[in-house]
């Protein structure tokens, strides 16, 4: 095989950790398709992609701490959707051309050519300004306002998992964020200063668009 990538075995590796921290039984971890295989690239512009998504600041950036990583699991066993058969015939040519046998949609497939194309040629070859420019203009187009007929980007549902698996990690959860344990005590009022952290346990002070 020319590219080792994320074959259908080291996927189902991790199947069971994953599903425990997502609520699936493990019994029903399944590799829907068995042609589906992450290459190399795929998770290196993954990673980098994320990375862009939330970059390091004081803290590690999303590609840093491995938020790629869990994406291509949560992609595998169809969080939020993700394996879910597309309307064929109202996809335009840009998200078609990457279905699947099942209908569903390849959206590490969809990611790397859409960056590629956004650099005119190979997005992690590309320098950095232009890798960021990239990932800025999907990211513009994916939350245009847009009408009630069009077809939502492969974007939206990627960088929401970027977001939860950051902020359900110990850097996002415990660096990023301020951690309380829930259920803590009733506070009718809590100081706040410019540039407090949000709080971890909180998901309504998480912005994920």
């Amino acid at each position: 095989m020319a590219e080792t990538g994320l074959a259908r075995r080291e996927i189902l590796g991790g199947a069971a950790l994953f599903a425990m921290v997502v609520g699936i039984p493990t019994a029903a971890v399944r590799w829907t398709d068995t042609a589906d295989i992450v290459t190399d690239r795929q998770r290196a512009v993954l990673r980098d992609a994320a990375q862009r998504v939330i970059p390091r600041t004081t803290t590690p950036g999303a590609g840093e701490i491995g938020a790629h990583d869990f994406v291509i699991l949560a992609l595998a066993h169809g969080l939020d959707g993700t394996r879910a058969p597309a309307a064929g015939a109202a996809l335009p040519v840009t998200l078609s051309r990457h279905q699947r046998r099942d209908g569903s949609l390849d959206y590490l497939a969809w990611l790397e050519w859409q960056l590629d194309a956004g650099t005119h040629g190979d997005y992690l070859n590309a320098a950095p300004a232009r890798r960021e420019a990239a990932v800025a203009a999907i990211d513009k187009a994916a939350f245009a306002d847009a009408g009630p007929d069009s077809v939502e980007s492969p974007w939206r549902k990627l960088k929401g998992l970027i977001l939860t698996a950051y902020y359900t990690s110990e850097v996002g959860g415990s660096r990023e964020l301020q951690y309380e344990l829930v259920p803590g005590r009733w506070d009718a009022d809590i100081p706040y200063t410019p540039g407090s952290r949000a709080w971890s346990s909180d998901w309504t002070a998480v912005e994920f668009s």
